[in-house]
């Protein structure tokens, strides 16, 4: 489905010109920035992953001390 804002004339799909769609261009719009909760959320997730990591290392150096 194209449809093209009358003042930039870009596809709104995915932020192109509309000769692009033309030639088949599908390529769709992605944001280049995340928002400040995005980033927040990346980073407990990143957080979490990190203390996994710790337990698994902490485990495997009480293995060979033992």
């Amino acid at each position: 489905m194209l449809i093209l804002e009358v003042e930039t004339r870009m596809c709104r799909e995915c932020g192109c010109e509309p000769h692009r769609h033309e030639e088949g261009h599908k390529r769709p719009y992605r944001r280049r920035f995340l928002t400040k909760e995005e980033k927040i959320e990346r980073l407990q997730d990143y957080a979490e992953e990190l203390k996994k990591e710790l337990t698994a290392v902490q485990e495997q150096i009480k293995e060979l001390k033992s």
